[in-house]
């Protein structure tokens, strides 16, 4: 038995799934219950009308000593609900291993949030888009299923979301309100009216696959856009909801009527109403006004109706996990690695003036606790100076870095034929039978993202399928080795689930670039995956100074491959920080291990990269940059290096 809430002569007891509600000598009982009253169009709470204003964050975007006090700082704003989805590939980043530790751990999670007061919407997916790799389906599933059909009646999706959801859900059933939890909705699938297969038999699968775990101890739900397509993201006994930005607050009306025609009855929802936008490289960083923010919340919740803010608090994609578009006709668009969003928070977590407008609305519809707010404090470290230790295609790299010997084959392998999630692939075959003095053009087919082209390790140019850039001109190619390595930029997350890395099509020689065409053959494939193994064995050489300073190039391009670089930093106050790579090309970054995503200065808008202050410690700490093509050096004897900023620069 425990206290759950004290109001005047009010006291509410929870006995298991049972509400007691003193008041005075009187006793009431009441079952835990989240329905819906379809005549008075509202929620009902155990048994009593309920409105929310709910805030996305995913807990896999924040450090997990920094989850308390961001939802700390969302429960401040007057939100009375937190919002999340489940990352499957997090959890089960290969077959048959879970995680579910450190940022993983979604129990914790949920329970902090309890603890501030919050109940929770949890969203499983399986597809969660949410700009992550893939949409936070795992790679792996291509692996062991060549030609799998994401997200549709396929039996062997269907088998693997079952295996899934038998380790995920039984974790969540104590948490479904009807068991004493906070988690008052469990959505099913996700947006799913876009999708090209509109799969009924599928979605009726998940929806029963679902209950199975919640049996009626939350609501289920579905979120569509309010369009032409609702109907196919539309579950028979599944609650409808809908999702605008204020952009279409024009329109509110015809967007309450979409939603109407497939949920005739029952409160109007806005499951992902947008204060911000999500920024892609080569494009401006998205911002939102807070004022027509406000203004739209303030025009929704006349209506009655609940809204969740996607998102409140944005956070990062830290690692290789920011996902990507497409916008057809090779516009192919990988997502920054900061998930700010221009969210009602930044991204340390501190509030906004957006945050004080966006209370100041709430303030009028719902009671604004008395929370303290946190105040995340930023530090400038300096400079740091970076020196080269490890050419990534030397033997010592590869055998370092590397995830094994090379995979011979006709045809070169994809990333997920070499069961591999993300980084860097490269492919390498001998030239024969070319014609000396001739120029030759190289064509990648389905190019999938980046290609640095090398020959006799010599760097020769760029391929890119964000710039529907596949062709290069080479010369001098007789008797030479072709190198291509290839980055995954981050898998499409929106509306396809098949976005395969590495090179899908043939790769072709044309001589002159008027010639026979030939498909070259033969490969060796060779993965270097910059996972924790790896980059734990590259830590323990540089520390026990098995690796040497290279010699510099005598100009910033890295003309013989991509190169580790190595250098250290004091901090003697902990305290967040963002690493500028001004000048630097294209690559990974690594602080005490900790991967803080791809950066990639020239593409803007972002420049920086977020160093959470819970990854550092006091002392000596580490730096790695594996650059893939330039440094900043200035002069032969002048070290690249970076610094550690105090203001993040998002919009270049």
């Amino acid at each position: 038995m425990a206290v759950s809430g004290l109001a005047g002569a009010l006291i509410v007891v929870l006995i298991g799934s049972v509400v007691l509600r003193y008041t005075g000598a009187d006793e009431e009982i009441v079952e835990r219950s989240f329905t819906i009253d379809h005549e008075a169009n509202t929620f009902l709470l155990d048994g009593k009308p309920f409105q929310y204003v709910a805030g996305s964050f995913h807990y896999f975007r924040a450090h997990p000593n920094a989850w308390q006090k961001r939802l700390r700082t969302m429960r401040a704003a007057g939100l009375n609900v937190v919002d999340t989805y489940v990352e499957w590939s997090l959890h089960n980043p290969r077959d048959g291993e879970y995680l579910w530790s450190g940022i993983a751990d979604l129990e914790r999670f949920i329970q902090l949030a309890q603890g501030e007061g919050f109940h929770v919407i949890l969203r499983p997916g399986p597809y969660i888009c949410a700009e992550r790799d893939n949409g936070g389906l795992p790679y792996w599933l291509f692996t062991k299923y060549p030609g799998i059909k994401m997200r549709t009646n396929d039996t062997n999706y269907t088998h693997e979301v079952s295996i899934w959801y038998s380790k995920l859900m039984q974790r969540m059933q104590p948490y479904m309100h009807g068991n004493g939890g906070p988690i008052i909705m469990v959505q099913v699938e996700n947006e799913y009216g876009v999708f090209h297969a509109c799969d009924h038999d599928y979605l009726n699968w998940l929806r029963d696959e679902t209950e199975k775990y919640v049996q009626g101890k939350a609501l289920l739900f579905t979120t569509d856009i309010p369009n032409d397509r609702i109907q196919c993201g539309k579950i028979e006994g599944v609650f409808a909801t809908t999702d605008f930005g204020y952009d279409r607050l024009h329109e509110i009306d015809e967007i309450w009527e979409i939603l109407r025609s497939v949920q005739p009855t029952g409160p109007l929802v806005n499951s992902e109403f947008y204060p911000g936008w999500l920024t892609h490289w080569q494009e401006d960083n998205q911002r939102r006004d807070g004022v027509l923010v406000a203004n739209a919340l303030r025009k929704m919740l006349e209506y009655k109706a609940s809204v969740n803010f996607y998102m409140f608090f944005g956070g990062t994609n830290f690692g290789f996990t920011a996902g990507a578009n497409d916008f057809g006709d090779s516009k192919y668009a990988p997502d920054v690695t900061s998930y700010d969003y221009d969210a009602v928070m930044d991204e340390v977590g501190n509030i906004t003036h957006k945050f004080e407008l966006v209370r100041e609305v709430i303030r009028e519809y719902l009671d604004i606790p008395n929370v303290r707010l946190f105040k995340e404090e930023s530090f400038a470290y300096g400079r740091v100076e970076m020196s080269p230790v490890l050419n990534l295609l030397s033997p010592e790299g590869r055998n370092i870095l590397a995830k094994g010997d090379a995979v011979l084959s006709t045809k070169p392998m994809t990333f997920e034929e070499l069961d591999q999630f993300s980084a860097l692939v490269l492919y390498e075959t001998n030239l024969t039978g070319i014609d000396e003095g001739q120029s030759y053009v190289l064509t990648l087919n389905d190019l999938r993202d980046r290609a640095l082209v090398y020959v006799d390790h010599e760097w020769q140019g760029i391929l890119s399928r964000q710039n529907a850039n596949f062709s290069l001109t080479l010369e001098n190619l007789k008797n030479s080795k072709l190198q291509l390595l290839v980055e995954n930029q981050g898998r499409i997350n929106f509306n396809i689930a098949d976005d395969i890395k590495g090179i899908l099509g043939s790769i072709t020689l044309q001589k002159g670039g008027v010639g026979d065409v030939e498909e070259l053959e033969n490969w060796h494939n060779t993965g270097f995956p910059l996972e924790d193994p790896q980059i734990s064995e590259l830590w323990t050489a540089i520390h026990n100074k098995a690796l040497k300073e290279l010699e510099n190039d005598t100009t910033s391009r890295l003309h013989h491959g991509p190169v580790v670089y190595y250098g250290e930093f004091v901090v003697n106050k902990l305290r967040h920080t963002f690493l500028n790579p001004s000048g630097w090309g294209k690559g990974v970054a690594f602080v005490n291990g900790f991967n803080l995503g791809r950066y990639w200065p020239p593409a803007r808008p972002q420049l920086t990269l977020y160093v959470p202050q819970e990854i550092l410690h006091l002392g000596v700490n580490s730096m790695v940059l594996v650059e893939y093509e330039q440094t900043n050096r200035e002069g032969e004897n002048v070290k690249p290096f970076i610094t550690f900023d105090d203001t993040p620069q998002l919009d270049l």
